[in-house]
């Protein structure tokens, strides 16, 4: 009789988790986890399907399992990892998202930058598609004074 895989470490291959992961991992790579950064995850996801669909307890049990994974392989493997499960629109929008949670509490720092550099590349996207969303991202986050 075989046991059940555990879903903690069971290799991440379906979109949903994948994205909730790559979004998990940019509000979380320095091992913090902001108020601003908690609100625009949160936002990032309750709105969007499927996770729109999910109940409490399926998003605490998705989240669970992603923190689980995200303390076993850190930040910037996890997006690796997720990358490989989403199609090429899908990893557009994770980037924008990612993109989103790193500038949510204030500029992007230089080791924002060089993740979201490697987020881009793992998830093949064209380096002028980046750099275009990131600075729509500073036009969008710019201060007003």
């Amino acid at each position: 009789m075989t046991t059940p895989a555990d879903p903690r470490t069971t290799p991440i291959n379906d979109a949903a988790t994948a994205f909730a992961a790559i979004a998990l991992a940019a509000v979380s790579w320095d091992g913090v986890l902001t108020q601003a950064g908690t609100r625009a995850l949160r936002h990032n996801l309750d709105y969007r399907h499927p996770f729109s669909d999910y109940g409490d307890e399926r998003m605490v049990r998705l989240m669970d399992q992603l923190l689980f994974q995200l303390r076993r392989l850190g930040a910037q493997h996890l997006m690796v990892e997720a990358a490989a499960a989403l199609n090429p629109d899908q990893r557009a929008t994770a980037f924008a998202v990612a993109a989103e949670i790193m500038r949510s509490d204030g500029r992007l720092q230089e080791d924002e930058r060089n993740i979201l550099s490697n987020l881009g590349s793992a998830l093949e996207l064209d380096p002028e598609f980046q750099a275009g969303l990131i600075a729509a991202m500073g036009v969008l986050h710019a201060d007003l004074v």
